[in-house]
């Protein structure tokens, strides 16, 4: 689906920071729509998006190699208010006529900044004089700033931490206020979009989805549009979405291919059919789906085999519609960030969503995804305005490829149900202690290990069981649940005695930065 023309944006030039998903969510949060564009394509969204403000994220790069990555001239040239996040502020200096250099006093996580005159960057949040805790991780360092700059703030090892032009609504900041370990970063941020930028923060889930509605009819006309449904919370809010839109031109596809949660295809069934009356066909491929991934251990080679499969049933079902001329999904931001090298990002690829870039030419069908340009949280926010159920919304995420990537290793029909099996419970122990709320995502793992126990009087050789919790708010980056030792031997001790084939279970305690917190 075209971008929607949304009248106040921000443009985010990306140089590769992991934390850049970071500077979208919080100027998100302060009700201003922005994009994160990677730097080789700046130039060419600068025109398309018609920006009002422009960050410019940190990068793993250095101003002083050769052919180190640089901002579009047309981003200073404009006259727009910008801001320089770590590499974002060098080579803005640099691209203005200053200097920076490699720093013998690097800075990497912690420091402090004293502030050294008022600005409006920092308005109502730092004073002169004071000292504020700040995330810093650069080894280069601005040494001379452009004609007309001034420094705001210094650090130990950042003498130009915070300098700016005034009058050109223009700064740079050294130390990353995206990120949660700069306590005062988002109100930064939100400084600058309201108080310098000018922007109005009304973007709302009510005003997306209008805007949102209106694209989908100009794009779709009086085509058939068929939507693949997952089961999960974001290919349901693209269905309600476009359903609201051009109503019985959408029929809605359901592919059971065994690898979703117990009775997920008969709740999702239930729920389109019966309450929302929207047309579903529920296609039982299963058996397609588990003999092509049945041994395989690769997880790449999964999604892959899983997409061209999803491509394949789609191709054959829009044939039996007849003249369905558009193939909708819930395509997320995080999506397209994730996989953004694919397009020639900076970003290191985290995973591939094999349509992120379009459909195979056989099918010619253009892509509906009205989803595009939200977090998940967003998407649940768009849900309650289409008025899906509060426990529907609130359904932890599940991703596309389903249990054959929560089943690292090859995949057989038995190991498929004994994880599912195992999943069930786990999810009902959740339940029962009044967590499920509390949790973004929680699901188990069938590890690819056997183990020698002893059940009763006799020896067992069988798998284990890994079980992951989060909390998250966006699934950009996400920390491990804290549960007490009770509710894990409960869950533990069911598993064991309810679901044959496990006979350990252990409990996963990973934090994940920005990227993908599937197990693969």
């Amino acid at each position: 689906m075209t971008s929607l023309i949304h009248p106040d944006s921000v443009l985010i030039v990306d140089f590769g920071s992991q934390v850049t998903q970071l500077i979208a969510r919080r100027v998100r949060e302060a009700g201003v729509y922005c994009e994160i564009i990677p730097f080789q394509s700046a130039e060419e969204a600068f025109h398309r998006l018609q920006p009002k403000a422009v960050i410019l994220s940190g990068g793993p790069a250095s101003t002083t190699e050769m052919e180190s990555p640089r901002a579009p001239q047309i981003v200073f040239d404009s006259g727009l208010p910008v801001l320089g996040i770590c590499y974002g502020q060098m080579t803005m200096c640099v691209q203005l006529g200053g200097k920076a250099e490699g720093s013998d006093h690097r800075e990497f996580g912690r420091a402090f900044v004293g502030v050294e005159k008022a600005s409006a960057l920092f308005d109502g949040v730092w004073k002169k004089g004071e000292q504020h805790q700040v995330w810093m991780s650069h080894g280069d360092r601005v040494i001379e700033l452009p004609d007309g700059f001034e420094v705001f703030a210094r650090s130990d090892g950042a003498p130009y931490a915070v300098f700016g032009n005034e009058e050109r609504k223009t700064y740079g900041l050294m130390f990353h206020p995206e990120v949660v370990h700069t306590p005062d970063g988002a109100r930064l941020l939100s400084n600058f979009v309201h108080k310098i930028a000018g922007l109005s923060g009304d973007w709302t889930m009510a005003a997306y989805k209008e805007q949102a509605i209106e694209a989908i009819r100009a794009q779709v006309g009086d085509g058939k549009v068929i939507c693949g449904l997952s089961g999960g919370v974001d290919s349901s809010v693209a269905a309600l979405l476009i359903h609201e839109a051009v109503g019985d031109q959408l029929t809605c596809i359901l592919v059971d291919h065994g690898l979703m949660r117990k009775n997920e295809a008969a709740e999702v069934v239930s729920m389109f059919r019966e309450h929302y009356n929207i047309p579903l066909v529920h296609v039982d491929a299963i058996d397609t789906f588990v003999d092509a991934l049945e041994g395989e251990s690769d997880p790449e080679r999964k999604r892959k085999t899983i997409g061209r499969l999803f491509i394949d049933v789609f191709e054959k079902e829009a044939r039996k519609i007849g003249g369905a001329g558009f193939l909708a999904q819930g395509t997320l931001y995080p999506d397209v960030i994730e996989s953004v090298s694919f397009t020639g990002g900076p970003s290191v690829t985290i995973k591939s969503h094999h349509n992120v870039g379009g459909l195979p030419e056989r099918m010619n069908m253009q892509l509906v995804e009205p989803l595009r340009e939200l977090f998940k949280d967003e998407v649940r926010e768009l849900g309650k305005e289409l008025g899906l159920p509060a426990s529907f919304i609130g359904r932890h995420p599940f991703p596309g490829p389903g249990l054959a990537i929560r089943c690292p290793g090859g995949i057989t029909r038995e190991k498929l149900e004994i994880l599912r099996e195992a999943d069930a419970i786990y999810l009902d122990e959740i339940r029962k202690a009044g967590l499920y709320d509390a949790i973004w995502q929680a699901f188990a793992v069938l590890l690819p290990v056997q183990t020698v126990g002893v059940m009763g009087d006799g020896r067992t050789y069988e798998f284990v069981c890994a079980l992951r919790a989060v909390t998250s708010v966006d699934g950009m980056t996400a920390d491990f649940y804290h549960y007490d030792m009770e509710f894990l031997g409960r869950t533990a001790t069911r598993i064991i005695n309810e679901v044959r084939g496990i006979n350990r279970v252990v409990y996963d305690v990973t934090s994940k930065p920005p990227g993908t917190i599937e197990w693969e």
